[in-house]
C-alpha cells in the first residue's frame, strides 16, 4: 500500500535536524535487532488445509476473494475468510490486510494467519467466563505506555456505527461487548507476538487490518490502519447504496493527530503530496508512515501510532446484500458507490472480486499513468446465499459458486522478494465518507441512463460493462490484459 516514505528519496526540511543519511542509521539500528527468516511452514500447512478458510484467489458460497500484485514490488496485501469460525455454523470471518516497510508482506501474512487465532481463543474464553467480558482485564504488569492506555481507554469507549437502545438490545449489547472485548485482546497479542518475533523484523514493517466477523444478523468489525469496509444495502426506494462502516484511520484525524502529537510524534505531509499527512520520529525525517494505527511499525509505537482498534457493531437487515472489504489500492481509484456498482454489476458472485480488482487497476492506468498501480486485495461477503442474481446489467444468472480458492496457487515464499528500503511512495489519493452516511447508487436511475445512452449491456463483457459505468474508455486487450482475462 506504501505507507512509509523512504529517507533516502529527498532532502530534509528546513530545520530539521538530522539529515536523511541519519534518519537511515536510526532505522538500521533497529533494523539490525532482528534478522527476517522464513515462514514455519510444518505449522502453516495445517494451518491452510482447515476446511472453509480461504486466503487464496477464488471463492465460496458466501464470498469472493482476489488479490493482485501491483508495479512496486512484492505483494504485500493479504486476505482471509474463515466459514464456521469458531465451529460454529452461522458464524464466518472475513479479512484484508495491506503490509509496508522492508518485510511488510511477511507481517500481512503473519497477522492473517495469526489474528483469527487469537480472536477465536479469546472469544471462547470470554464466553465461558461466568461474568463474560467483565473478568478479563486489559492492564498487564509492569509500565504503561501510550498504547496501553489506548487499549484501556478503548475498553471504557469504542466508537459504533449504530446507536443501541440498551432497554430493548440488551442481547446485542452483550453479544457486542463480547466481541468487543476479543477484538481488543486478539489486536494487543498479535502486537506483542509481532514485537517478540525473531524471524520478521517489524521495526520499520508493519501492516493493516480491517476484520469483521458475522454471527447471523450481527456483524463486529475491528480495524487498525487505512483498509476498509462498506456496505451495500437498499434504501427506502429499493435503490442500492453504499455505506461505509469504518473510518480511514489517518494521521490528519483530529483525534489520532492530537495523540500522536502528546507522544511526541509529528505529523505533516511533504511539499510534493500535500493531502497526505504522514507520522515522523520526533528528531527524525522517518518512517512517513501514511496511517495513524498499524501492527508492528515499533520504531513509532512510543510516538503515538497504536495497534488498538477501532470496534464498530452493526445489526443487519433483509435490506443489506453484501460487504466489500478492500486494501487502499481500491480506494484510493474508486469511490465507495462506484466499488458497489462494481460488485453489483458482476456477472457471477464467484468472480465478483475479481472484477473489482481488474477495474481498479484499468482506473490506475487511466486516472494516474505515471504512478505505480498499488496492490489490490478484496474480500466480497455476501449475506444473502440463497439469491441467484447480483447484476442489474445483465440477464445472465448466477451459476452456482464452487470451493476454488485452492485455484492450483501456491503463495510465494516470504523469505523471497523483499523490499532493502523504505521505497514505497505513499499513497496520494482520498475520499472523505462519514460512516454509516448512505451515498446516492439509484438502481432504476443507472437502467434509465443506460436506455439513454443506448447501451446495449448484453454486449459488453464483464470487464468492459464495468469500465462504461465507470466512464473507462472501452476495454481493449493487450497482452498483459488479456492473459489476465483469461
Amino acid at each position: 500500500m506504501g505507507s512509509c516514505f523512504s529517507a533516502e528519496s529527498r532532502s530534509p526540511l528546513p530545520g530539521s535536524p538530522l539529515s536523511p543519511h541519519q534518519a537511515l542509521d536510526y532505522w538500521k539500528k533497529g533494523y539490525s535487532r532482528k534478522k527476517s527468516g522464513s515462514f514455519d511452514y510444518r505449522k502453516g500447512e495445517t494451518l491452510h488445509r482447515i476446511p472453509g478458510r480461504l486466503f487464496l484467489n477464488g471463492s465460496s458460497g458466501v464470498a469472493s476473494l482476489y488479490t493482485q500484485q501491483g508495479k512496486k514490488g512484492t505483494n504485500q496485501d493479504a486476505m482471509i475468510v474463515w466459514e464456521n469460525f469458531c465451529s460454529r455454523t452461522d458464524t464466518v470471518l472475513c479479512g484484508v490486510f495491506d503490509g509496508h516497510g522492508p518485510f511488510g508482506h511477511m507481517v500481512a501474512k503473519k497477522v492473517r494467519d495469526h489474528l483469527p487465532l487469537k480472536l477465536s481463543a479469546h472469544w471462547e474464553v470470554n464466553i465461558s467466563s461466568e461474568d463474560g467480558f467483565r473478568k478479563i482485564s486489559l492492564n498487564t504488569a509492569g509500565s504503561v505506555n501510550s498504547e496501553e492506555i489506548a487499549f484501556i481507554s478503548a475498553d471504557n469507549d469504542s466508537r459504533t456505527s449504530v446507536n443501541l437502545d440498551e432497554t430493548e438490545k440488551l442481547p446485542e449489547i452483550e453479544i457486542f461487548k463480547t466481541l468487543k472485548e476479543s477484538f481488543l485482546k486478539a489486536f494487543k497479542a498479535m502486537d506483542r507476538e509481532l514485537r517478540l518475533h525473531t524471524n520478521i523484523n517489524c521495526f520499520c514493517s508493519g501492516t493493516t487490518a480491517v476484520t469483521l466477523v458475522k454471527q447471523g444478523p450481527y456483524l463486529v468489525i475491528g480495524n487498525v490502519g487505512d483498509s476498509r469496509a462498506v456496505l451495500a444495502t437498499r434504501d427506502k426506494d429499493n435503490s442500492l447504496t453504499a455505506v461505509q462502516l469504518t473510518v480511514d484511520l489517518k494521521p490528519n484525524l483530529p483525534a489520532e493527530e492530537e495523540r500522536i502529537r502528546r507522544c511526541k510524534g509529528r505529523v505533516f505531509a511533504l511539499h510534493n503530496e500535500p493531502t497526505v499527512a504522514r507520522v515522523w520520529l520526533p528528531n527524525n525525517d522517518a518512517p512517513g508512515l501514511a496511517m495513524a494505527r498499524a501492527f508492528g511499525d515499533f520504531c513509532l509505537k512510543d510516538f503515538g501510532l497504536i495497534s488498538v482498534p477501532e470496534v464498530y457493531y452493526r445489526r443487519l437487515s433483509e435490506e443489506d446484500e453484501f460487504i466489500v472489504l478492500a486494501t487502499d489500492g481500491i480506494w484510493d481509484v474508486l469511490s465507495n458507490n462506484e466499488v458497489v456498482d462494481i460488485v453489483a454489476s458482476a456477472p457471477a458472485r464467484s468472480s465478483a472480486a475479481r472484477a473489482l480488482v481488474h477495474s481498479a487497476v484499468r482506473a490506475w492506468r487511466y486516472k494516474y499513468p505515471t504512478s505505480k498501480v498499488d496492490d489490490c486485495a478484496v474480500v466480497c461477503l455476501f449475506l444473502d446465499s440463497n439469491s441467484s442474481n447480483l447484476t442489474y446489467a445483465s440477464n445472465a444468472k448466477e451459476k452456482p459458486a464452487s470451493m476454488d480458492h485452492i485455484n492450483n496457487e501456491s503463495e510465494k515464499d516470504d523469505s523471497v522478494g523483499v523490499l532493502t528500503s523504505l521505497d514505497r511512495s505513499g499513497s496520494v489519493r482520498t475520499s472523505k465518507v462519514i460512516p454509516g452516511g448512505n451515498e446516492d447508487s439509484s438502481k432504476s436511475k443507472q437502467q434509465e441512463r443506460n436506455l439513454e445512452s443506448g447501451i446495449d449491456w448484453s454486449s459488453l463483457d464483464g470487464i468492459s460493462r464495468v469500465d462504461t459505468l465507470l466512464n473507462l474508455p472501452r476495454f481493449v486487450p493487450g497482452k498483459e490484459d488479456e492473459k489476465a482475462r483469461k
